[in-house]
């Protein structure tokens, strides 16, 4: 084992005292006789070593560019995390935009930031104050509808009360007129907290599920027309006189971060047709779909009547070809007796007589007389 490691250990000694020669005899060397050498030497004796640097030289760029992919990775992820969030915003934007323009004056926008301290669950803090026109009691309004009314006004911000606030009221109605009523809060428990309550309808007026629910304009408060919520069933009490529908309200809470407040000319000019556009399509197309639906079915009924009027014509036909299909088979079938004594029995019953067929001699002519004319007189 000693001698196999002291001859590795020469061999190694000598080689390196080689290499050292080498180097020293290619640094000397003229330049036309050195890039030969040297190339030679890098793809013979240099090879491993100069795969060796070109390894670590990778390595090397790979640890310096790994934190730069970490950070783009960690920010796409960052960005994916908050495009839906993203979305949502913009898509509230345009809603609002949209709403703006069919409002087209009389209106303040203002964001809303929703109360955090305790007895402010159901306030919001708007950026308009008396400043751009907003007064106590403007409607806050959203794009799918009411979402409350101004309280309190500063000069340059203002404290609005939502649906959900227990002070909340609004004359409200169904949006064929049928019924009306007062909506307010519903005081239940979450998450109920944060449903409608329309009292005081007659007890005449059924509201159906899916009833959309829309402000009177009675009190001139809140002008008519306004989104206030979807019926969504009756609540049984013991008042006899009227009834209490539960309703889903129109604007829910995470749709109040960007709104528009009413102002008052806006809000005696009235909102008629800003919210009402879009069902207005609706009820038009199926409006023209019932009336296509009513046409088919008078079309079929037109169908079906004629069909059974062939019916019943093709009937009468078949029957009155029967009967005379039995009377030929029957008078053909008797015997010549038996008809001549059966015609006595039909005569008698007939209105009047039957002519005598039996051969009998030539009655004597009479002679005929002229009938007279305008012209010609005859002797008495």
């Amino acid at each position: 084992m000693t001698n196999a490691s002291r001859t590795y250990g020469r061999r190694d000694s000598i080689l390196f005292v080689v290499c050292v020669v080498l180097a020293f005899v290619a640094q000397f060397l003229p330049e036309h006789l050195r890039d030969p050498f040297t190339a030679a030497l890098r793809h013979t004796v240099l090879a491993p070593l100069v795969a060796l640097q070109h390894d670590a030289e990778l390595t090397r760029q790979a640890w310096l560019t790994r934190e730069a992919h970490i950070t783009a990775r960690d920010s796409v992820e960052l960005q994916a995390m908050t495009l839906d969030a993203l979305n949502a915003e913009n898509d509230r934007l345009r809603k609002t935009l949209q709403l703006g323009a069919r409002l087209k004056w009389g209106f303040v926008p203002a964001e809303a930031l929703e109360g955090r301290d305790i007895g402010e669950e159901y306030t919001v803090t708007l950026s308009a104050g008396a400043n751009a026109g907003v007064r106590v009691f403007s409607p806050v309004v959203a794009p799918e509808g009411l979402a409350g009314m101004v309280k309190k006004v500063d000069p340059t911000m203002s404290i609005a009360i939502v649906w959900a606030h227990p002070d909340f009221r609004v004359s409200a109605m169904a949006e064929d007129g049928s019924a009306f009523g007062i909506v307010a809060a519903h005081e239940g428990s979450d998450p109920e907290r944060y449903l409608l309550e329309m009292r005081g309808v007659p007890v005449r007026s059924t509201l159906k599920p899916g009833t959309l629910i829309v402000s009177s304009g009675l009190g001139s408060t809140f002008p008519r027309g306004i989104p206030v919520g979807t019926v969504l069933g009756e609540l049984k009490t013991s008042e006899l006189w009227a009834r209490t529908y539960l309703l889903r309200p129109a604007v829910m809470p995470q749709d109040m971060s960007t709104v528009m407040i009413l102002l008052p000319q806006r809000t005696v000019a009235g909102v008629d047709g800003v919210w009402q556009s879009g069902r207005g399509t609706d009820a038009a197309v199926k409006a023209i779909v019932a009336a296509g639906d009513s046409l088919e079915r008078a079309a079929r009924l037109a169908r079906g009547d004629t069909a059974r009027a062939d019916t019943t014509v093709r009937s009468f036909v078949a029957a009155a070809a029967r009967r005379d299909t039995v009377r030929r088979v029957r008078r053909d079938t008797l015997p010549h007796a038996l008809r001549d004594a059966a015609r006595p029995a039909v005569h008698a019953d007939s209105a009047r007589p039957m002519p005598d067929t039996t051969h009998r001699a030539p009655a004597p002519a009479t002679p005929t007389t002229t009938p007279p004319d305008s012209g010609t007189r005859h002797a008495p």
